[in-house]
């Protein structure tokens, strides 16, 4: 391949500088790729606890009995409190379950909460499937307002004919609440509620 005349013209030093650039440009853009690639893989495979989203329920519902475990946690200075209704719970594989977390604000302000998720062992990960979600969506709470979120979900039939899946008998769903900016029409609500105290004092 003929290289460019401005190139051919550069030293031995400016050629390998020029390559090294090359080379942090090209990874740069491959990473920014990576991104909803990886995204994309983890959900599609189950990879890192990733589950699975359907519209509906399974087709099928087995004997076998699976034990899910709900476990609860916060990001450091979400002010939240943030508990599952229940430990853990037995379903068989393929019903559709509903398990309950409740989230209360304990403070004088209005709070927004986005929810992390994943499942464990991480060969689960494809088969764990939810229907519904409160992590799906942002959650916004008033100052002292207590919640019971829901989310109903399904253990794939499929994961009993997976080489490692067949042997997960208990499996733990994990959020964790992250406080997030709140709506753009809701901060300027807040905004204008505090407006008057704030003239007041």
């Amino acid at each position: 391949m003929r290289m460019p005349a401005a190139y051919r013209r550069l030293s031995p030093q400016g050629r390998t500088a020029a390559g090294l650039l090359a080379v942090v440009v090209t990874m740069a853009s491959l990473s920014f790729a990576a991104v909803p690639f990886y995204d994309w893989f983890c959900r599609v495979t189950g990879y890192g606890g990733t589950v699975a989203v359907a519209e509906t329920g399974a087709d099928t519902v087995l004997d076998r009995t699976m034990k899910i475990r709900f476990d609860a946690s916060l990001e450091a200075g979400m002010q939240w409190h943030f508990r599952p209704e229940v430990t853990e719970m037995e379903i068989r594989i393929g019903e559709t379950g509903l398990a309950f977390y409740e989230a209360y604000n304990p403070t004088d302000r209005v709070i927004a909460g986005t929810a992390s998720y994943n499942v464990s062992p991480d060969s689960s990960g494809g088969y764990f499937t939810k229907i519904d979600c409160f992590c799906f969506e942002m959650q916004v709470l008033q100052p002292g307002e207590r919640v019971m979120m829901p989310v109903s979900f399904y253990v794939d039939p499929a994961i009993v004919d997976d080489p490692e899946g067949q042997f997960v008998k208990a499996i733990t769903l994990s959020y964790t609440f992250h406080e997030t900016d709140l709506p753009e029409a809701q901060a300027a609500l807040d905004t204008t509620t505090a407006a008057p105290t704030a003239a007041s004092n």
